[in-house]
């Protein structure tokens, strides 16, 4: 049976340098987009330089109300800088934030993607299966180090795919059907077969080995994709 094999290390080294550059291309475009935001805003000091001038080019206000009036637009110029100070920081820490978020949904997306790498290499290459026993007597199969107790009727689907296996033989679920229920292939359905294709991946519970180990050649039948000197039936 072909063996898939592939560079772990390669694959990791690729994927560090993903996140190292989208790292850097995420934390450059905020700093450049914060740099940007700080240098359009206004001057914090600009109103108070507005009143400082008002104060020189009006020296005729002497009046009591004239002079108040002076004061609350100086308060007003002092506010208006503690206010656009304020919003810088809020800005800062926005960005900062944002910053993070994004690094933390990039390095997301790569495990992601490299999860789903590891997996589709996976799928194609089959399931590892040192050994399979299968115990009749106990009515469990171990794979590997995993052990599946099955029923009956799932033992006989298992068993006549393990023969099959050894003989080299890919049986179509017509052809299953016959061998459990002794009739001939041509008065039996496929669709049976199939249903105790089902009940066996259902039986053995894990999705990934289930799938992986009982494969669905397309318009030929079914097969264990194991190399069949692993193969034991006791």
């Amino acid at each position: 049976m072909p063996v898939t094999t592939s560079s772990v290390s390669d694959t990791r080294r690729s994927g560090n340098r993903i996140v190292t550059l989208g790292i850097g291309a995420i934390v450059t475009l905020l700093i450049g987009a914060g740099v940007l935001l700080m240098l359009t805003l206004p001057d914090a000091n600009a109103f108070n330089a507005r009143v400082e001038r008002l104060f020189v080019e009006n020296d005729t206000l002497t009046t009591q109300a004239e002079i108040k009036l002076l004061e609350i637009l100086a308060q007003s110029g002092t506010t208006f800088a503690d206010t656009l100070t304020g919003y810088r920081v809020v800005i800062l820490v926005l960005l900062v934030f944002a910053a993070a978020m994004l690094v933390a949904a990039l390095v997301f997306l790569v495990l992601l993607v490299g999860l789903n790498r590891r997996m589709a290499q996976i799928e194609r290459a089959g399931i590892e299966v040192s050994s399979l026993v299968i115990s009749r007597q106990e009515n469990t199969v171990y794979l590997n180090t995993m052990g599946f107790k099955l029923t009956d009727a799932l033992m006989e689907t298992l068993s006549v795919l393990a023969e099959a296996r050894m003989d080299d033989d890919i049986l179509s679920g017509a052809e299953i059907e016959a061998v459990i229920s002794g009739k001939q292939a041509a008065d039996c359905e496929e669709s049976a077969g199939a249903m105790r294709i089902k009940r066996l991946r259902d039986g053995l519970g894990n999705q990934l080995v289930s799938a992986l180990l009982v494969k669905n050649v397309a318009r030929r039948g079914y097969v264990l994709s194991i190399d069949k000197s692993v193969i034991e039936v006791v």
